[in-house]
């Protein structure tokens, strides 16, 4: 056995020292998954893949997003993939991907099925989300460029290690179950732009229930599958060296960092848009705004003048211009084709440049804005810049609000910080719709 995966299996399964900032972020991930599956519950690629398994039938272990209920393996699928489809969820710049949306949805049809309290549901998800990021890291960025979705490969461990702790797995039943995770993790970015991406998560999820389960039941695997010869890291173009992935974990939580999302488009663009509310841009005002952003955005989400509401979500003079003029960029039904079409957001963001600066990080915007009374202004923002507690909470119970409604939103955040049973907390991920 290989000191990664070894390494891993024993943090997966063995006594916790966290963090008061770490349990709090976990349980603000677990509010904001649940806002973004809800509000994402009757998308298209969501009704195709709850249909599917509903038709399938089979027992019903764990709740659906929207409703309905399925087998551990098939809920995961489905509820990774709806809480990933609106693209909504939260993300970690370290390994490149989005943690909750592959790890939530194996831990709860876990501790749904198993009858765990909320407290253990937590605990799993951020280990589960904790090794993901480490395991991101491992990969390396090299795993990314060449075309990995590290949501999903990544991703697939932190399932597997969430649901095998609450499945009870032992430390050797869990490095087996890493390993045979190493030979189902796969996820591609070719799929981005299509109801392939969100699938990505739901595989991701799936997987880790599926690792788990067998191992439970006997099934025997090549333990060294995740680093040793022709495993998933010398084959998926990973990164070898594993000991800066590893440094500081049990002790240090790199998930602490994760990035909530505050507005309903491109993770690119938010740098921007944040660094505009310190500016406190108002349309009349503007003259003239400039963008600097990294270059890897520039292809991304710099659309110059989208028509759709979709569109919209990958431009910088768009999003910028709806800021301007007062729409709540946070909210989904902001980006629509009327707003495309507005003269007043057409004026202003001809009013508005971007350029490309490779002196700027991934996570970094900077504005300089020439009002019309002649004056300037210049404001930079880092989505890693650190944010206290109390205002992360305000800003993600608000988006909550904002999706699913404050009554809800408040319900459900009074759960995760006074316990009860994950069977409630999966209970509420029903929407009344069919």
């Amino acid at each position: 056995m290989t000191d990664l995966t070894t390494t891993l299996a024993a943090f997966a399964t063995g006594p916790l020292s966290t963090t008061q900032q770490a349990r709090l972020v976990a349980s603000l991930s677990a509010l904001d998954w649940l806002a973004v599956g809800r509000a994402g519950a009757q998308e298209p690629v969501s009704r195709v893949l709850r249909d599917m398994v509903l038709e399938e039938g089979g027992h019903p272990h764990a709740r659906l997003f929207g409703y309905g209920a399925a087998p551990l393996r098939a809920a995961a699928l489905v509820n990774g993939t709806v809480s990933h489809a609106l693209d909504y969820d939260d993300t970690h710049f370290a390994h490149i991907g989005h943690p909750s949306v592959a790890v939530f949805p194996a831990a709860l049809a876990m501790a749904e099925w198993h009858e765990h309290p909320l407290v253990d549901l937590l605990e799993a998800a951020l280990v589960g989300m904790e090794l993901s990021i480490r395991v991101g890291l491992w990969l390396g960025r090299g795993h990314y460029q060449i075309g990995f979705h590290q949501t999903a490969t990544a991703g697939a461990f932190g399932a597997a290690a969430a649901a095998g702790r609450l499945a009870g797995l032992s430390a050797e039943q869990m490095h087996m179950a890493l390993g045979l995770t190493a030979t189902q993790a796969t996820g591609l970015k070719t799929q981005f732009g299509t109801m392939g991406k969100p699938y990505n998560a739901g595989i991701a999820a799936a997987a880790g229930v599926e690792a788990v389960q067998l191992i439970q039941r006997g099934f025997v695997a090549n333990p060294d599958a995740l680093e040793g010869p022709f495993g998933f890291g010398a084959t998926h173009h990973g990164a070898q060296d594993a000991s800066a992935a590893l440094d500081g974990l049990g002790d240090e939580w790199l998930f602490e960092t994760v990035s909530h999302k505050f507005h309903a488009c491109c993770h690119g663009l938010h740098a921007a848009l944040e660094a505009a509310r310190s500016l406190d841009i108002a349309e009349p005002e503007v003259a003239e705004l400039k963008v600097r952003t990294h270059p890897r955005w520039m292809s991304v989400c710099n659309q110059p003048a989208p028509e759709t509401g979709l569109g919209a979500k990958f431009s910088y003079r768009t999003v910028l211009a709806m800021s301007a003029l007062g729409h709540d960029t946070a909210r989904l039904d902001s980006y629509t084709d009327a707003i495309c079409a507005d003269p007043r957001l057409n004026s202003l963001r001809g009013r508005i440049t971007v350029e490309a600066d490779d002196g700027l990080s991934e996570t970094q915007a900077h504005l300089s804005l020439l009002r019309r009374d002649g004056a300037r202004r210049e404001a930079e923002y880092d989505l890693q810049a650190p944010m206290s507690l109390s205002t992360r909470e305000e800003r993600v119970r608000a988006k909550a609000a904002k999706l699913i409604g404050h009554q809800m939103a408040d319900e459900v955040w009074s759960m995760l910080r006074t316990g009860g049973q994950a069977a409630d907390f999966a209970a509420r991920l029903h929407t009344g719709e069919e």
